[in-house]
């Protein structure tokens, strides 16, 4: 699948993209089993682990399971997802004809949960020497305005980094007086099951708590252009070769002039997003329009 002028133009100024009907009905269902199995697998730990994000009061009887890690290492259909010419084809006419996988995660919104996400930037978590890099959301449900969709501000791609610090350590996120006006133009990126969101790497988004009686899950693939090198990295070269899915290696990383902050120091046991971004504190609720 590729993407026409108008839709190009539209997330070069917009920072963000909804695409309907690009994952099937048949693979939509094999991730649903899958998911159902890891859910029923997630009941047996305590906390989390490698493979696990679960809430503070997670137990059995009461699940709290806010992310699975690393989905493309767990089961081959996430991998061969994130490489399908569906999803892929898209992510190159984004970033210029190449295209290296960088992480994937596959997170959830539990019914009448706390897995709000406050306002961030992609950006201030892996700083690269380029922002040719987007996130795809694969809507594994119906994404609406009760379930804590995704939410976007338009052209925020185009503004300033934000300082993602509080109190001198990297807090995952921004306080939203910061942030003044601009979470008034904020877009909920409500879609039907089967639908993709894509936003640049420095889009600022968030999503509230699930308002609604279903879960809401979203499968996250991450990419950029073969020439944006991360500032930090530890991965061998050969291992993050290995990710490139179009395009050909280079060891000539293409350095812009792009605002950055590196994610550091970071608070002594924080292990995700949800971990960092609990010491901030925001006034209001967050509601898509």
């Amino acid at each position: 699948m590729s993407l026409s002028q108008e839709q190009k133009q539209a997330y070069q100024e917009q920072g963000f993209l909804i695409l309907p009907d690009v994952v099937d009905a048949a693979t939509l269902a094999r991730l649903r089993e899958l998911i159902a199995d890891f859910k029923q697998q997630s009941k047996t730990v305590s906390s989390s682990d490698e493979l696990f994000d679960v809430g503070p009061d997670h137990t059995p009887n009461h699940p709290q399971l806010r992310r699975i890690k690393h989905p493309v290492k767990q089961h081959p259909e996430f991998d061969a997802l994130m490489r399908s010419d569906a999803i892929v084809g898209i992510v190159s006419d984004l970033l210029g004809g190449t295209v290296r996988f960088d992480h994937s995660k596959l997170n959830f919104k539990p019914a009448g949960g706390s897995a709000k996400i406050e306002w961030h930037q992609d950006w201030a978590f892996y700083p690269h020497t380029n922002d040719d890099l987007l996130a795809v959301g694969v809507m594994i449900e119906d994404c609406t305005p009760e379930n804590g969709p995704l939410m976007v501000i338009p052209g925020s791609h185009k503004g300033p980094v934000y300082d993602h610090h509080l109190d001198g350590v990297f807090a995952g996120g921004i306080q939203q007086d910061r942030l003044s006006n601009l979470v008034d133009q904020a877009v909920g990126l409500t879609a039907p099951a089967g639908s993709i969101s894509i936003h640049h790497v420095r889009t600022l988004h968030a999503s509230s708590d699930n308002r609604s009686t279903r879960e809401r899950p979203l499968l996250l693939y991450s990419y950029s252009a073969v020439d944006a090198f991360p500032v930090f990295h530890e991965d061998a070269l050969d291992e993050y070769d290995s990710r490139i899915l179009r395009g050909k290696p280079t060891r000539a990383p293409r350095c812009e002039a792009v605002p950055m902050r590196l994610p550091l120091p970071r608070r002594e046991g924080a292990d995700s997003i949800f971990d960092n971004q609990s010491q901030i504190t925001t006034a209001g609720e967050l509601v898509a329009s």
